[in-house]
């Protein structure tokens, strides 16, 4: 786990990769929930029976649970001390190259790369590179953008 003691210490760090997470198997309980959640019942995801036969052999998960797992991922990865709040301000570039087979494991990796003024917050960009165990491509490729205060 790598611990920025700020945001000047976050800002030297611009241009390097953060590390990866741990990995994590995706379940068919983590997919219901998600679809119960979003009222996306489509059977890709959520009839096994159906999917077994569909195009990937098996039920998928959700293009947008593994891009909302990147804050869970991001716990083990890195974390920014010394200021009151971090948000969520949006996504740049998110791509789904690959889907994620239910049983699958993922991990995210993160590169850091800008941290500029916003105002009175200071704002970070991070690309996160979603991988599935064994595969060639990845899961998820995104930017995420985020605000901090100090």
């Amino acid at each position: 786990m790598r611990v920025f003691s700020g945001l000047d210490e976050l800002e030297s760090a611009v241009g390097e990769h953060l590390g990866h997470s741990d990995w994590h198997t995706v379940t068919q309980d983590q997919v219901d929930t998600f679809a119960d959640a979003t009222g996306d019942h489509q059977w890709i995801h959520v009839d096994a029976e159906r999917a077994a036969a569909g195009p990937f052999g098996g039920t998928i998960a959700h293009g947008y649970l593994t891009l909302s797992l990147i804050p869970m991922l991001a716990a083990g990865i890195y974390r920014v001390d010394g200021v009151t709040m971090g948000i969520n301000y949006g996504l740049n570039k998110v791509r789904f190259p690959s889907p994620v087979p239910v049983g699958a494991r993922i991990r995210g990796g993160a590169e850091l790369l800008e941290v500029s003024d916003a105002g009175k917050t200071t704002q970070s960009i991070v690309r996160w590179t979603i991988e599935i165990e064994g595969a060639d491509k990845p899961a998820c490729v995104a930017e995420m953008v985020a605000r901090f205060t100090a």
